[in-house]
This record gives C-alpha cells, structure tokens and sequence, in this order.
C-alpha cells in the first residue's frame, strides 16, 4: 500500500464522496486540504473538519494552491476538464478520481458494475447476494455510499461491491476490479463526455486492467456491450433477453437458463421474481452471472433473488388512489430509463417527464408515446425540447407546469380510474432538486396526500 504521510493532498468537492476521501488521507498522515466552491457559511460544521486536521479551501477553484500539491482527488461531480486540474496534469501532479483513491486502500476482491441504466438495481441485488455468503460486504459507490468510506473497516476475507459511473472512471488510473459487468449503452450525460464514444470510453475502464483470472459480464443483446468482448483481457460471461447462449445466462420463455463451467441447468422462473419487466430481468441476470463468477452457491442466488422486491425510485409502486396507480421512476435520468418505465406500464398512462439538459435527444422516449400515454406533463428546463420532440411524432396531449407541485397535482386531475400516473422524467433533477431521491420522495409524499 502507497504511503501517503506527509503527503499534500487536495481533495476537490465536499459531498459524501470527497468528505469521506479527505478523512480517510487525514488518517493515513496525509496533510489534506478539502476544496468546494461553497462559501464557508454553506458548509455544514466546517469546524468539525478543521478540528480533525483537515484544512478547507472554500468558494473558489484552488488554481492558487494546486501546484503545490502532491495528488490531487477528484469527487465525481467535478469535470476534469478545469483549468486547474490540466495545470496540474501539465506539472505531472497525479489526479485521481475517489473511486481510484479507495481502490488503492481495498484489501479484498472487488466487484463492478456499469452501464447506463440497472445500475443501482443490480448492484443492490450483488450485495444482498453477496452478504449471505459474505456478512461484511461493502456496497459502495455511486449507489449513494462513498467507497472512501467504507475500506478501512475491511479484511481480506471481505467483498466490495461498487456501483460505477462514468464520471468515476474518468481519473481512475490503475482500477482493477475481479469482476466487472457493463449492463448496457445509451446516450447519457454528453454534455460532459461530449461525445458517445468518449462516453463508451470511460464504461471499458471498468475493465481495462482486467487480466485472464478475472471476470467481466456483458449484455449480448446490447451491441455496444456485446463488442467490448474484443477488448478485455478477462473471461467474458454474457447475459442475453434475447437468445439462447452455448455458455452465459439467458432468458427463455419464461425461465432463466445458465450454461457455464460444465453447468447446464434452469436458475430461476421470472414467475417466482418480484421485479417485472424485461430489464429487470436483465438485470437478475447480471447479478446472478456475477454471483455465479463469485462461486455462490447456486441455491443461495435463488434465494436472495425471490426475496428481492426491487429498489427505491425505480419503478416503485406508490398507491393507488381512486382507482389511479402512482409510479416513481424518479431514477429514470436518461431517455432509455425512461423507455424501459413506459413499456413496463400495462395501463394508460399520465407520464411526468423534464428536467436537467444532458445534451441528448428525446425522440426514441417520445415516439412511443402514442397509444401508450393519455396525457404528458413537462417541467423544467427541457419541457419545451421534449414537447417540440413528442409534436413531432403527433403527439399532442401536452402540458407544461412551472413546478413539481402542479405538475402532480394535474397528473390527479387528468388521470381516470385504470389508468396509471409514471413519474419518469428521462432527465436528471439537478437545477430543480437536490438529487434524484428528493425529487422521488416528494413525488411519493405528495401522492400519497391525496389519500383520503
């Protein structure tokens, strides 16, 4: 492990991720400065910080201090592209993501999972896996718990499950994860990565450092995964929704099948599943490549997987309120999240959409709206965008509301006894809400108001 005392070392960005990285170098001897452009007064107990050792540089970019540092770590949320940072790179000052930081303390196997969308589903189901055979599984990552936080407690003995996105990956230097899967690829977040094949790019380094004794899952139904097998050194093991494999795990009919290692038998029926739709099978069978690779025992996968009933925010069923069902999809960020939430719904549907500019196109989300979707409400900044897109396809049942309030409360009104009303908003909540969960939350409290 690298040595890290005395060390100057800027920590950039002070959410979960950068908070945890700083503590976790200050502990290791590091002389850390923590950066954000907040002012002092918008930090939470910024005392507490400096008590522990830990100095802060707040409310400006560090283009002053950043020279004289000996690494630099960046939290996901921060483009790489900065003037500070490529003064820094130009000087040969290391940068590194968080997620590469925490890797570098991680003593034990660590488990990765990317893609655009399915994410945080398979991951969860990973670790719950994972955790029956595995007590002191870390689940981490951009699931919403800081990696740098979670290593020191762990062993050897133990198991890392990470959740991973592009953005942490963009600084990720030596990452080296046992198993690796990529789930799928769409367009999502271009206006950072700027174009697809940068963004392709920064999914295979979740196994570009993968040698022959490690594994990397991939999605055969997706072009884009199915083609990264030419590009890792690791044993591919592909999952398919469409096809039978001579070695993988598939769908058929309504069973899951695996042929892999000599082994050739059912795994599950998607009937005793409690997740629905095709993408969430998808992503059963992701997970359960992983565990399989992970050598799980089979009957121990099963259990955990007619057990799991899904994750916050994705696809959840609410209420039902005077015969209307109300779905979050809150963590629908992306128009292929956003698809797959509408093909999953079997009823008309009163469908939330607007949020955030990522940069992407919304005209494979909204030609499917005809005959699927009795009324759409937009909000934010590209509820023009996406109304000009769904006209475009002749859909004409259209509302746009200046808040998240009205916008819930006229989804009520347009909705009728067997139809369903989707919160799914093909854009990320940022600019409107804090996160994707808050925006989620107070779809689910507001909802949940009408009940009488």
């Amino acid at each position: 492990m690298l040595s890290y005392k005395d060390k100057r070392v800027l920590v950039c960005g002070m959410a979960k991720s950068g908070v945890s990285a700083a503590k976790l170098l200050n502990t290791m001897g590091a002389r850390v400065t923590l950066q954000d452009m907040k002012k002092r007064e918008e930090v939470k107990d910024p005392q507490l910080l400096e008590d522990e050792g830990i100095s802060l540089f707040l409310g400006s970019n560090p283009c002053d201090i950043v020279l004289e540092q000996d690494l630099v770590v960046l939290s996901p949320g921060i483009p790489c592209d900065l003037p500070f940072i490529l003064k820094a790179e130009e000087r040969g000052i290391p940068v590194v993501s968080e997620v590469e930081l925490a890797y570098c303390f991680t003593p034990c196997p660590v488990t990765a999972i990317t893609g655009t969308n399915g994410k945080t589903t398979t991951t969860t189901l990973v670790g719950e896996i994972m955790k029956a055979v595995k007590p002191n599984t870390a689940v981490v990552g951009n699931i919403g718990v800081s990696y740098s936080g979670e290593v020191d407690r762990l062993s050897e003995d133990d198991w890392v499950v990470a959740e991973i996105s592009s953005f942490q990956m963009e600084k990720a230097k030596t990452f080296r994860p046992h198993i690796s899967a990529v789930l799928n690829i769409s367009p999502d977040h271009l206006n950072r990565h700027k174009t697809m094949e940068n963004y392709i790019a920064m999914k295979e380094r979740v196994f570009i450092n993968q040698e022959e004794g490690d594994f990397c899952i991939l999605n055969y139904s997706d072009e884009v995964c199915c083609k990264m097998a030419e590009k890792t050194k690791a044993k591919v093991f592909f999952f398919s929704s469409k096809e039978p494999l001579d070695e993988g795990i598939y769908l058929e009919g309504d069973m899951i099948h695996f042929r892999w290692d000599g082994m050739d038998e059912d795994l599950i029926s998607i009937h005793d599943l409690q997740v629905l739709g095709v993408h969430n099978y998808e992503n059963v069978m992701a997970a359960s490549a992983m565990a399989i690779a992970a050598k799980v025992p089979i009957d121990i996968i099963c259990s955990v997987l007619k057990n799991f009933s899904g994750v916050a925010h994705r696809i959840e069923y609410v209420t039902t309120v005077d015969g209307v069902d109300y779905y979050n999809d809150s963590k629908g960020t992306n128009t292929d999240a956003s698809i797959r939430a509408v093909l999953a719904m079997k009823k008309p549907i009163i469908l939330i959409g607007g949020g955030y500019d990522k940069g992407v196109s919304f005209d494979e989300w909204t030609k499917l709206f005809k005959g699927r979707v009795k009324h759409l409400v937009l909000i934010g900044v590209t509820a023009q965008q996406i109304k000009e897109s769904a006209e475009k396809f002749g859909f004409q049942n259209i509302s746009i509301c200046q808040t998240f309030e009205e916008a819930v409360c006229l989804c009520k009104e347009k909705a009728e006894t067997g139809d369903c009303v989707l919160l799914s908003p093909a854009c990320a909540s940022w600019g409107m809400f804090d996160n994707y969960e808050q925006r989620g939350d107070m779809f689910k409290e507001q909802v949940r108001g009408f009940i009488k």
